[in-house]
């Protein structure tokens, strides 16, 4: 990382460690419309609740390996002898709950895209199509929720959808560039 990099402003919640900071500079809050992509958030999201985000970024080439590349075809087939050797993984969050919801959550995405034909089409639904510009000064002013993560958890739960409240939402939004949360201070801010 040059030396110029390092010396960018960024949102608050940056720390120093190189993979949070590439994470930002160039994934964070830039909209995604591959579906493969929106799925390994969303587990991703899912799989972090209650931890921090870094834990999961340091666990996420783990994560693409032992959940197949994130094949949401293969992740719905997981059986019992898959289940507890995920359970035994220490490369990954070895919560049985939150195993357990990956595999639901793969079969309620697969059957959005049965009936929809893009999960991209389902998801960006929440926000017409197009990233909110947000225009926050400080990380104390950027939500946890808003009315449109609400909507979306409550419409993921009645599809089946596990780990999926309006905080992880919100998270969710955030990460895949539904709405720009960078601050304004914030050299990525012009650049969503």
């Amino acid at each position: 990382m040059t030396k110029q990099k390092n010396t960018l402003q960024r949102c608050a919640w940056v720390t120093s460690n190189p993979l949070n900071i590439h994470y930002h500079d160039e994934e964070w809050g830039i909209p995604v419309y591959d579906d493969q992509r929106l799925f390994e958030f969303l587990l991703l999201e899912g799989a972090q609740a209650g931890l921090s985000w870094l834990t999961i970024l340091k666990k996420r080439e783990n994560y693409r390996l032992c959940f197949d590349g994130f094949n949401p075809c293969k992740i719905a087939r997981y059986n019992q002898c898959k289940i507890e050797s995920l359970l035994s993984n220490a490369g990954i969050i070895r919560n049985k709950l939150k195993i357990a919801a990956a595999i639901e959550n793969a079969k309620a995405y697969l059957k959005i895209k049965e009936a929809q034909g893009h999960f991209k089409d389902y998801i960006w639904q929440f926000v017409e199509g197009k990233p909110i510009q947000n225009h926050w000064e400080s990380h104390q002013q950027v939500p946890v929720k808003t009315v449109i993560s609400d909507k979306m958890s409550k419409d993921l739960k009645s599809r089946g959808f596990k780990f999926i409240g309006s905080t992880i939402c919100y998270a969710y939004m955030q990460a895949v560039g539904m709405v720009n949360d960078h601050t304004t201070g914030c050299f990525c801010y012009y650049s969503r």
